[in-house]
């Protein structure tokens, strides 16, 4: 008998066409990009917008963290968002 194990989240930056950069949260980045840039269930705020790019993603736990940390991230100003892709802020600092 296995035990299910909890899923690992991730937090993640998507940069667009015009420079953007949308913030998500997901258990799988690669899957959840895909979607973004093949299918309906990508963010309205994506539609038209691309090609995108994965800009920056990250391992974080579990789902409550993940969220946390997509909330924090959304109140961050662009430079502050740059800071986070060229990883010389940490997100450790926004926990």
């Amino acid at each position: 008998m296995t035990e299910k194990t909890a899923a690992q989240w991730s937090v993640y930056l998507i940069r667009t066409a015009s420079n953007q950069l949308y913030c998500g949260v997901t258990t799988d980045v690669e899957r959840r990009f895909s979607e973004h840039q093949n299918s309906k269930k990508g963010a309205k705020f994506l539609k038209g917008k691309g090609p995108l790019a994965l800009a920056w993603s990250e391992p974080v736990g579990d789902k409550k963290t993940a969220m946390r940390l997509e909330y924090k991230i959304k109140q961050l100003s662009k430079a502050q968002k740059e800071s986070i892709v060229n990883k010389t802020l940490q997100i450790n600092a926004l926990l």
